[in-house]
């Protein structure tokens, strides 16, 4: 009899296109019947409220991680800047794939600059993150809160609600997106992207270890994405994050070396703080060394004043 693996994804196109992925590189290293289950959270049930507002991320991941636990599916697939920082014990991210590009991007009706757009122009997001990037290059921009997946916000600028919206590219690029809307990619200096972003992870039980699954997780992990997903999330645990707090991290390998980047403002965007590490990288990149440098850079950034700036 056939292996059965059962993947479980949020409904929305991005999210089922995300697990299409897992599923194609799975079935290149294992003999086994692939089935996605959609699984509806309720994050998707809520598309017009405020995440901070009804529970945050998690909402975007505890009926999946319900179903891993009564083992109705044996992974989920989540996009990493979705998941908390700290997972249960009772689960592990077993694996991340190959990291998409991790821009942000400024999608307008005739391809403007965020520096270009009008005095009052209506910029859609709903990121505290973004939100403070963006009134740091344009001051002058009226900002507003954007939810719904990626469809639903690329027809908000079509039908004109907004003049400009901030996305990440990694959707447009997973959905075949990129060519049917007119952007420009955000400066990575200025936007340091949401800790996670462009990449996905794996979830599976803590306890799934050594089977046939376990080895074909391991075969489709990227170990480039793994240990930076690694260190940028030890950070934001670090420093306390949750979904509201408006915080960007990027690690970078080059060459053999790690870097990390951080950026996070006040609750009212009127103070911030960046900085920055570098440190060799582990020759066997072991993720604990990664944790250890993302850690290393929150400490440095709490040293400097993080928490008062992020109001704890």
């Amino acid at each position: 009899m056939a292996l059965k693996i059962r993947i479980g994804s949020r409904p929305s196109k991005l999210a089922i296109a995300q697990a299409s992925i897992v599923r194609d590189r799975l079935a290149a290293h294992i003999p086994a019947e692939i089935e996605i289950i959609e699984i509806r959270t309720s994050g998707d049930k809520m598309t017009s409220a405020s995440l901070a507002d009804v529970g945050g991320k998690g909402l975007f991941i505890k009926e999946l991680e319900q179903a891993l636990a009564d083992h109705t599916i044996d992974l989920a697939v989540h996009s990493v800047k979705d998941l908390p920082a700290i997972l249960p014990e009772q689960f592990r991210v077993a694996s991340v794939p190959v990291r998409e590009d991790t821009a942000d991007i400024l999608v307008t009706r005739d391809g403007s600059s965020l520096s270009a757009l009008a005095a009052g122009a209506r910029l859609g997001t709903s990121s505290s993150r973004r939100r403070f990037q963006a009134l740091k290059v344009n001051p002058t921009l009226v900002i507003s809160p954007l939810r719904g997946n990626v469809d639903t916000r690329l027809a908000r600028v079509a039908d004109g609600t907004f003049d400009a919206i901030i996305i990440a590219i990694a959707g447009l690029k997973r959905l075949g997106r990129v060519k049917d809307v007119k952007f420009v990619e955000l400066d990575s200096r200025d936007f340091i992207p949401a800790g996670g972003q462009g990449a996905l992870a794996i979830e599976t039980l803590a306890d799934r270890r050594g089977d046939e699954l376990d080895r074909a997780l391991a075969a489709i992990n990227d170990a480039r994405a793994f240990y930076e997903t690694a260190a940028e999330r030890a950070f934001l645990a670090t420093i306390e994050a949750s979904c509201t707090t408006p915080v960007g991290v990027r690690a970078r390998i080059n060459g053999d070396t790690l870097a990390v980047a951080a950026m996070l403002f006040s609750p009212d965007g009127s103070r911030e703080l960046m900085d920055s590490i570098k440190e060799p990288l582990a020759t066997d990149f072991a993720p604990t060394y990664a944790e250890d440098s993302g850690k290393r850079l929150a400490e440095k950034m709490l040293a400097r004043g993080a928490a008062a700036i992020l109001g704890k």
